[in-house]
């Protein structure tokens, strides 16, 4: 005779609760849970770059406004070195709960052109949250240079070839390689002369050893305000609110020429999506902030806020741009 199936009851809410905490430990909590659950310590937020640079004080302006939306503090980490691989490496190797952010600018995108053996996949070892502002480019000029514009700057390289130098923070940064798309864009042959770092770079254009520079807007936004260096362009989609009436690239009549630093947020690769919702939700807010929004304008950094999957696109896209531009521009990664 067969034995009688028999009923099991339900599970008792003790095995329940130590069920879930059995797959909170494994990252199978379910979203809801998982998500009322993060943060439940501070966060740390690498800055793969030294203190005072643009992608630090970005990350500071918005981390405090980002706290309040989680309610634990986001704390800064700065890990420079390797134009931003150590720091980057530090988070593509962190385990993906949340606890460890990576606050990136045009560095993660270039790194893959210029790096041969790069310690992690830009793309695949992390976790796309959003790209926080954009932030054009600045082609600045040293005052005593005879040009007020693109078209003068080009006439000028093109009279004195291998004469004109820009200067740069180093190999392989978005002013190495804005000037590299100039040469090519414009048939011009300006010298190239890096330094070690923007800081000495800038220097030297305003003391006039050198004649011009592509460098970020909000880094030399005082410079040109005081009248030390000339803005002649921005590279931007659109003109800054920082500095409006001075035209893009393109409205100087090199179509396509659009060279932006954007700044953003990654997490390691598998981080869950309950936290990176959160995240970007705590991005966003710190972004429609008032403090942040002065910030931002008065520097001519302009938010975005974008979505993990707006950001993911983005930076495929860009290190496919980059990798063209430093092949086209003979430059093979070291």
């Amino acid at each position: 005779m067969n034995t009688p199936f028999k009923l099991r009851c339900p599970m008792s809410l003790r095995n329940a609760a130590a069920l879930a905490l059995a797959c909170s430990a494994f990252g199978l909590m379910p979203g809801a849970a998982l998500a009322q659950a993060w943060p439940a310590k501070p966060i740390r937020m690498v800055v793969p770059f030294a203190p005072g640079g643009n992608t630090d004080i970005i990350a500071r302006v918005i981390a405090p406004r980002m706290a309040e939306s989680l309610g634990q503090p986001v704390l800064i980490e700065n890990r420079g070195g390797a134009g931003g691989v150590i720091g980057s490496e530090v988070v593509a190797r962190a385990t993906p709960d949340g606890y460890t952010l990576l606050m990136v600018s045009a560095s993660h995108v270039i790194n893959p052109a210029m790096v041969k053996k790069l310690p992690f996949d830009a793309v695949k070892d992390f976790q796309p949250i959003s790209l926080v502002a954009d932030v054009p480019t600045a082609l600045i000029v040293h005052p005593s240079l005879p040009v007020r514009n693109v078209k003068e700057l080009i006439a000028l390289g093109r009279k004195r070839p291998d004469q004109v130098n820009y200067s740069t923070a180093g190999r392989g940064t978005v002013g190495h390689l804005s000037g590299e798309l100039l040469n090519s864009a414009a048939k011009v042959r300006f010298v190239h002369i890096p330094y070690k770092g923007a800081g000495p770079a800038l220097m030297d254009l305003i003391a006039g050893q050198v004649e011009f520079q592509f460098a970020s807007l909000p880094a030399v936004i005082q410079f040109v305000r005081s009248g030390k260096v000339r803005l002649i362009a921005q590279t931007g989609v659109k003109r800054s609110a920082a500095a409006p009436d001075v035209p893009t690239m393109e409205e100087s009549g090199l179509p396509g020429f659009v060279v932006s630093s954007g700044f953003g947020i990654l997490g390691p690769a598998g981080t869950p999506r309950p936290i990176v919702d959160r995240v970007h939700a705590s991005i966003r807010a710190a972004l429609a902030s008032a403090d942040v929004k002065k910030v931002f304008a008065d520097q001519g950094a302009d938010p975005v806020g974008s979505t993990p999957e707006e950001y993911e696109a983005f930076n495929r896209s860009e290190i496919a741009r980059w990798q063209k531009a430093a092949r086209e521009a003979n430059i093979a990664p070291e």
